[in-house]
């Protein structure tokens, strides 16, 4: 039987630290796109990426009120794939290799599984 670790913050999610090592993946990535896209897909995929871990996190601070730490999933969730479509966007703009997009849109899709499973069974965690 797999033993499962003690939670006792939200950085002992491993959604959590999924999440924060895809954002940081993305905003590696960023650095490469044209500077003319600074102010908008660069800044919106960085925010949206970012957005799902500091939901999470946000969510976890207020996990005593059930409804409101669930909301923050589903914001998380929502920022998941807000960040798939700008995967898209860069991908039809060429600025990624079809490797990285395929890597990060798996990221993402593993991400949007992890936070449904969370949402459905938080308090087993």
């Amino acid at each position: 039987m797999e033993e499962r670790s003690v939670i006792k913050s939200f950085r002992d999610l491993e959604v959590y630290q999924f999440s924060f090592e895809a954002a940081m993946q993305i905003f590696q990535m960023t650095r490469n796109f044209p500077k003319d896209e600074m102010y908008s897909l660069t800044s919106q995929i960085v925010r949206s990426s970012r957005s799902v871990p500091a939901n999470i996190s946000e969510g976890w601070a207020k996990r005593k009120f059930e409804g409101v730490f669930k909301q923050h999933l589903i914001h998380a969730l929502g920022s998941c794939a807000e960040t798939t479509t700008w995967l898209d966007f860069a991908q039809a703009c060429e600025y990624l290799e079809n490797e990285s997009f395929e890597k990060n849109r798996e990221n993402y899709k593993r991400i949007g599984m992890m936070l449904n499973k969370l949402h459905k069974r938080w308090q087993s965690f």
